[in-house]
């Protein structure tokens, strides 16, 4: 049942604040409706149109809402969706139609919005997670996470609902694409707590890019972004031992990859780059490709993953690019090269007191033979993390090394 409710969820939801505004209202009566159909589909039956009837339901909860004390209140400007008469199901279904999931990505990407509030309210609103399971992933208090959610529908509250200008399409596309990422990137390499992966968050990211991808075919970085995570998603069997422990992408045993995300992902992202401008999600869904076609890390064509590295630094620079090709740059020139280019980052205030600079910087001081500067950089490295796999790993090359 979760599995027919939860692609529906956001389109219902869509229809609704579309067709009425307050979308703090709008998804109660949404979540409202979703309880309704899990518990008589079951019983009943699925109807002929169970979109239709999840629109007709959320709207007369929304209007019995209404109706309750706090009507009162609001009645001069909700007069007219206080009448009982609401759209039936069959009357509903040409009105509602088309699939506005991506306007609602749109909006829960408002700008208005901070970065954590886009991303959480785009995990409830278009995800169909709950409060519980979102403060669970990003381990907060599931009060604390509520908070968050509710003054984020406050703050669209005045919005109305519909595809930003052409004018503001490319930078909103652009943070709905970044947010979807940001989720991708916190399920496959939790920031904290005691587990490497979050896998139902790396799942909906997939989830919520294929259905932008379907939305928009023709965009480059939109099938470079879901390019990217297959490719990357295909390695999660690999990155873990059966106690949870780390294993970095050299030592992974390639025979437990997923060889049909990887080939989904490949030819993804050969065909957009054929066709389309290159982009930041499209080079790295390249280098990621790169990895996922050799068949041992010793077959890694690390002189293409270079100068992919250094496209992407001239296109999108970032510590964590920067970070990335300093490895890529050790792989093929030496890593005395590699540090050089690592030393750049001492200054950047981006990415300082994080804990991946020592943790690079270590490994290349481990491939130059500098054993008691590695050692005593992995240590530093591990005192930074706050993910206790990682945090473990690290240790572990340290005792390593004596």
């Amino acid at each position: 049942m979760g599995e027919l409710l939860r692609p529906l969820a956001p389109q219902v939801l869509a229809v609704l604040v579309r067709r009425y505004g307050q979308f703090d209202a709008c998804e109660d009566a949404v979540q409202d409706a979703l309880l309704a159909a899990a518990v008589q589909w079951p019983v009943e039956g699925v109807p002929d149109n169970p979109r239709a009837w999840l629109i007709t339901v959320a709207g007369r909860r929304l209007a019995d809402q209404w109706r309750s004390e706090s009507a009162r209140r609001r009645r001069e400007s909700t007069a007219a969706l206080a009448e009982p008469d609401l759209p039936a199901p069959a009357a509903d279904v040409d009105h509602a139609a088309q699939d506005d999931t991506l306007t609602l990505l749109f909006l829960c990407c408002h700008p208005a919005l901070s970065p954590p509030s886009q991303v959480a309210l785009t995990l409830r609103a278009v995800g169909g997670l709950t409060t519980a399971q979102i403060a669970h992933a990003f381990l907060v208090p599931e009060a604390t996470m509520a908070q968050r959610i509710s003054r984020a529908k406050r703050t669209l509250a005045g919005v109305g609902f519909g595809a930003p200008a052409a004018t503001e399409q490319p930078d909103r596309l652009g943070a709905v694409l970044h947010v979807l990422y940001l989720v991708f990137n916190e399920g496959y390499t939790a920031t904290s707590g005691p587990d490497l992966q979050r896998p139902e968050l790396t799942r909906e990211a997939i989830r919520l890019t294929r259905r932008l991808h379907r939305l928009l075919p023709e965009d480059g970085e939109v099938a470079g972004l879901l390019a990217l995570m297959l490719i990357t998603e295909a390695r999660r069997p690999a990155r873990t031992r059966p106690d949870g422990a780390l294993v970095p992408l050299a030592e992974q045993d390639r025979s437990r990859w997923d060889a049909a995300l990887i080939a989904e992902g490949v030819e993804l992202v050969s065909a957009t780059l054929a066709r389309a401008p290159v982009g930041p999600y499209q080079l790295q869904a390249a280098i990621a490709a790169v990895h996922g076609e050799a068949r041992s890390a010793q077959d890694t064509d690390w002189p293409q993953v270079a100068a992919l590295y250094r496209v992407l630094d001239v296109l999108a620079p970032s510590p964590v690019v920067t970070l990335n090709r300093a490895v890529a740059v050790a792989m093929v020139d030496g890593p005395r090269a590699g540090l050089d280019l690592l030393a750049t980052l001492d200054s950047d205030r981006r990415i300082a007191g994080h804990h991946r600079v020592p943790a690079v910087r270590a490994h290349l001081l481990d491939m130059a033979g500098d054993v008691d500067a590695a050692r005593a950089t992995y240590r530093e490295a591990a005192r930074r993390s706050t993910s206790v796999p990682e945090r473990r790993y690290l240790e572990d090359r340290a005792d390593r090394l004596g």
